[in-house]
């Protein structure tokens, strides 16, 4: 009877650009079981077609891995916290092929670049180059992660869609 004047909680979605140009394939398909079952958290994978990784939202670089592989970004805006991880093992290059643009503390935008890395050396060094995109505090923040998969351009094609609890 009163249900009209009971306030309605709408959940709240959020849209995550892909970060690399490629494929973007489900995590199961990653050759790395931290990735490949949950474990890092939810999110994609990306094989990437090109070797630059970029910012999909405007954040605050929480941090940066010394061997320049990977790097974890804030959202201030939703508190959720993304590991942008290029390729497999491939902290073994002890920052061989990767140039990071940034460091931690840092407060980034749509579109600029984070990381660039040499596609052709890591494979030449046995390493794969497929990107995992993971939402670390996903269980604490979110309600539901969906990812999209397919190819992808880095800042235009949405690759997962969070929604916030």
């Amino acid at each position: 009877m009163f249900d009209r004047w009971k306030k309605k909680k709408t959940a709240t979605a959020i849209q995550v650009t892909a970060p690399v140009t490629g494929k973007a394939v489900p995590l199961a398909q990653v050759p790395d079981e931290a990735f490949a079952g949950g474990h890092m958290g939810k999110g994609i994978a990306i094989e990437p077609s090109e070797g630059k990784l970029i910012a999909p939202f405007d954040g605050t670089v929480a941090h940066v891995i010394k061997s320049k592989h990977a790097v974890m970004l804030e959202d201030p805006a939703t508190g959720l916290q993304y590991l942008f991880h290029i390729g497999i093992n491939t902290v073994g290059l002890k920052g061989e092929g990767f140039t990071s643009h940034v460091q931690a503390g840092d407060q980034v935008k749509s579109g600029q670049t984070l990381i660039e890395f040499d596609m052709v050396a890591i494979q030449a060094a046995g390493y794969p180059t497929i990107t995992p995109i993971i939402v670390t505090n996903a269980d604490e923040l979110a309600s539901n992660v969906e990812s999209q998969t397919g190819d992808v351009v880095a800042g235009q094609d949405t690759v997962l869609t969070i929604e916030l609890k």
